[in-house]
């Protein structure tokens, strides 16, 4: 998460509303009459146009939260009770990982290039007579326009105007994008193409209307709580990241949802090293240039999709979370796991792996600590001894510092690559290509690694801060 906002801050708030409805066994008889409480009459609606607006976009808000795409709607007229009854008897997930509220999805421009009320109309009109595409005239008023149904986003008039009179808009959510998986149809809306997405989630904290959401899941560990259905909940390294208090007492925290163990992805994070050394040493050993990590979902994803020519450089060790789960069912046969994790990567990883069934991220469980009114007490009641290797698999760095530790003679030369933007896709293409500067890359989608993630309750800054203290490095 990248900063504060109040988008983040609504869909946190109708997500605990929501479960705090369903703790209390209202949740079908109130749902209904939950928008018009948050959008009162008499009360501003926050950026859009009336309260009727606002209550239609929280209406929508609240089927992905629910766990349905917002294109499964049946009908307008369809209450919000039907899909919470059908939500909570609901026994299979939804296959969909992220959905656009269209409802909120509608201010953004159709082109990124506008002339701003600067412009003196000058002789030169070097904007005019550069356009590749004579999108370009003058008003009666002497000021150049753009037609946009002509324009094709080249930018040329911008940097020929000498006035800086031309300015360019982004479309946030596209803008992000590494990978162009996001794009507006004919009426303005923005649609995913899960074939081509890699699942980053920078699009999601990007939009500025909150219209972005990922399918949860949490009304259905919920559900299957209620059920009493044995549920092991298996906590990824970076939880440290996100809250003020130790492992053991978050640890403690996440039982009292009604868990029957909870245990740290940073053991199997020593498996993964354990496995991704002794394949790194084979294969520089028959000689091949490098090797890259393979922990990063969104990583995996975009070699797959987008990458292709990294394929054979990627290492075919599992993620900490694989291991995890393959301790977890032995353990506990007869139980479902259920991964605590910072990102939308793993949601797209979790539905891939048949040992792991439900998945929430770090906002949502902040959420349903707030609306089961769990507070995190000042003892360690949790026993834990992760190794701090392990635990160091959450920041940038972490993969090759184990690996480093583990392997001290394997003679690594490591080169980190965090944040998978344009530019280092570039840079990536380049080492596939001969030209990596070592023999070992860190790759991770999010910039820091996974303390940054896209569905973190803390922002970045924060997030570092504690988990040096957590790592005992303050």
């Amino acid at each position: 998460m990248a900063f504060v906002n109040n988008t983040l801050i609504v869909r946190r708030d109708l997500m605990s509303k929501l479960i705090k409805l369903y703790s209390e066994g209202t949740l079908i008889s109130e749902i209904d009459r939950l928008p018009i409480k948050m959008s009162p009459k008499n009360v501003q609606a926050r950026g859009r146009c009336c309260i009727h607006k606002e209550r239609a976009v929280l209406k929508y808000k609240m089927l992905p939260i629910l766990g349905f795409s917002v294109d499964e709607e049946e009908d307008e007229l369809t209450p919000l009770s039907v899909y919470a009854q059908k939500a909570l008897v609901r026994k299979e997930t939804r296959k969909n990982i992220l959905t656009v509220v269209d409802e909120a999805c509608t201010a953004c421009v159709k082109t990124n290039y506008v002339i701003t009320n600067l412009c003196k109309g000058c002789v030169a009109r070097s904007c005019y007579m550069n356009c590749p595409k004579d999108a370009i005239s003058f008003m009666e008023n002497g000021q150049a326009h753009i037609n946009h149904s002509k324009c094709i986003n080249c930018g040329i008039c911008k940097e020929a105007c000498p006035y800086h009179s031309i300015v360019y808009i982004p479309i946030p959510c596209e803008e992000v994008c590494p990978v162009k998986a996001i794009q507006k149809d004919e009426n303005g809306i923005e649609h995913i193409d899960e074939s081509i997405c890699i699942f980053c989630g920078k699009c999601i904290n990007a939009c500025p209307f909150g219209s972005i959401f990922e399918v949860s899941q949490v009304f259905d560990i919920l559900s299957a709580l209620e059920r009493n259905e044995k549920l092991v909940a298996i906590m990824a390294p970076s939880v440290q990241s996100q809250f003020d208090n130790s492992i053991g007492e978050i640890g403690e925290a996440v039982g009292q949802i009604g868990f029957i163990d909870v245990m740290e992805v940073a053991y199997g994070a020593m498996e993964t090293t354990k496995q991704e050394g002794e394949e790194l040493q084979d294969k520089l050993e028959n000689g091949q240039q490098f090797m890259t990590t393979s922990c990063c979902p969104s990583y995996v994803e975009l070699v797959n999709k987008h990458l292709h020519e990294m394929k054979p450089f990627v290492s075919h060790t599992k993620s900490p979370m694989y291991y995890t789960a393959q301790m977890a069912k032995a353990k506990y046969p007869d139980a479902k796991i259920v991964f605590i994790g910072p990102c939308v990567g793993k949601r797209k990883e979790v539905a891939e792996n048949d040992l792991i069934d439900y998945i929430i991220t770090f906002e949502e469980l902040d959420c349903i600590f707030s609306g089961l009114s769990i507070e995190m007490n000042k003892t360690d009641h949790v026993s834990t001894s992760a190794p701090l290797s392990g635990r160091g698999f959450a920041r940038s760095g972490g993969v090759i510092s184990a690996i480093e530790k583990m392997y001290p003679t394997l003679g690594i030369k490591p080169v980190q690559v965090s944040n998978i933007t344009k530019k280092n896709i570039g840079l990536l293409k380049a080492y596939a290509k001969g030209k990596a500067p070592g023999n070992f890359i860190e790759v991770m989608a999010c910039e820091g690694g996974c303390i940054s993630g896209p569905c973190g309750k803390v922002d970045n800054v924060l997030a570092q801060k504690i988990f040096k203290k957590a790592m005992g490095e303050e």
